[in-house]
């Protein structure tokens, strides 16, 4: 469910290509025409932009925004111009491989994409940085998180929406026992179970345990692990029983209290624009009782301001 709203009357990627290249001309850059234009255009309509661009102008698109935008806005333009493979293997790079390690946003891009997301993000991830996921999984994660992530990049899951109620009970009863039942915890079992099992598998096992044992398996998650790996659990629990509903909290988590988490803003915004940003919107209304676009209003300014909300659509 794509909010990105494209202009009834399209113009050509020829003729946005020319508004580009005179938005750059001479003194400072005309970001309010740069804004207009590339937050109203989907994934297929930016990469013939940018073809186009570089047709006429022999120069990469890209390289130009980079170095005419600056900041926040900056950020989250170069981001937008990749389809979401792209984008998600950029994030990972970066937060993988960048001057700061994040395994944290490395778990969350990973833990919350599907089975077939993940497949074509790998063979992006590698064409773009000639390296593979895997192994910079391996040398910058560690424990139970670098066991979690493998087997979650490494296993095709189903993607239906079917599951069997026996197996998820079995799988149900095999938690409580590597978990609350003893004492200490055997993890394996949890990356088994979380890294094998579809998201419908894995909502149902979540409310088997419910009914079996008279408490949420969030809830035992939390109380069992700690760090970046319950984090990783916790990304894949939640979005396999609700998507819209994890990332409406990342991003009210990220406007809370003083100051704004703009990393977490525009990459939650960027990449689920053209995925599943009404419902993320409505969860966030739901909960908080207020739009997510008056939340972002008032904690953004100027062309930054202006590009985010040009993704999230109408109010």
């Amino acid at each position: 469910m794509s909010t990105v709203t494209v202009p009834p009357v399209l113009t050509s990627a020829r003729d946005d290509a020319i508004q580009l290249h005179r938005a750059f001309k001479g003194f400072g850059c005309d970001t309010t025409t740069v804004v207009n234009i590339l937050a109203h255009r989907n994934s297929a309509q930016r990469a013939m932009i940018r073809q186009e661009y570089r047709t006429m102008y022999s120069e990469d698109l890209d390289n130009r925004l980079s170095s005419e935008l600056s900041g926040d806005v900056k950020r989250a333009v170069c981001l937008w111009m990749h389809d979401p493979a792209g984008r998600d293997a950029t994030l990972l790079r970066k937060a993988l491989s960048g001057d700061i390690i994040n395994l944290r946003t490395a778990a969350e891009v990973i833990c919350s994409r599907t089975a077939s997301q993940i497949q074509q993000l790998k063979q992006v991830y590698h064409a773009m940085f000639g390296a593979y996921l895997e192994h910079d999984i391996e040398y910058q994660a560690s424990g139970d998180l670098k066991k979690l992530l493998l087997a979650y990049v490494g296993i095709l899951r189903y993607e239906g929406p079917e599951s069997d109620r026996m197996m998820a009970e079995n799988d149900a009863k095999a938690l409580f026992k590597a978990g609350e039942k003893r004492l200490g915890t055997d993890e394996n079992t949890f990356i088994r179970v979380f890294s094998e099992r579809s998201r419908a598998h894995l909502g149902a096992v979540s409310s088997a345990y419910h009914s079996m044992y008279g408490s949420s398996l969030k809830k035992a998650v939390k109380k069992e692990m700690s760090g970046d790996f319950e984090f990783a659990l916790l990304t894949i629990l939640q979005c396999a029983e609700n998507p819209g509903k994890f990332f409406a909290k990342a991003l009210h988590k990220a406007m809370k209290g003083m100051g704004t988490d703009d990393s977490t803003l525009i990459r939650v915004i960027v990449t689920r624009a053209e995925i599943d940003m009404q419902y993320i919107k409505a969860e966030y209304r739901k909960k908080h009782g207020k739009s997510l676009n008056d939340a972002v209003h008032s904690e953004t300014s100027g062309h930054y301001r202006a590009f985010l909300l040009a993704l999230l659509g109408p109010n």
